[in-house]
């Protein structure tokens, strides 16, 4: 066995092969980013505003918990457990939905 502890001597040839496959995945690993950086922004730019209603008159002592909505219509749960469904053109109350909590 060989107790010297000197170092091998490096081949050029390999050090060099490193650098290139380094650099390269590094320069994928930026052009990477910058595509899904590009993809985020032209995909979200486009989004449609959301239209919310501008009041929604709850029956006394309700306290909204949630809001959903959807074409034609919106929904508020309440801390009862009721879903309310609102027609979307009037505001007038379409639907009550008791949620059956079994525990």
């Amino acid at each position: 066995m060989d107790d010297d502890p000197q170092m091998q001597p490096v081949d050029p040839a390999m050090v060099r092969y490193l650098r290139v496959l380094v650099t390269a995945l590094s320069a994928t690993m930026i052009i990477g980013f910058i595509i899904i950086v590009a993809l985020f922004v032209t995909r979200f730019a486009g989004a449609p505003d959301v239209a919310l209603p501008d009041a929604i008159a709850l029956p006394d002592g309700a306290k909204a918990e949630a809001f959903t909505q959807g074409r034609d219509w919106y929904a508020v749960v309440t801390e009862a457990d009721n879903i309310l469904i609102y027609d979307r053109l009037t505001g007038q109350l379409r639907q009550t939905v008791r949620i059956d909590i079994t525990k």
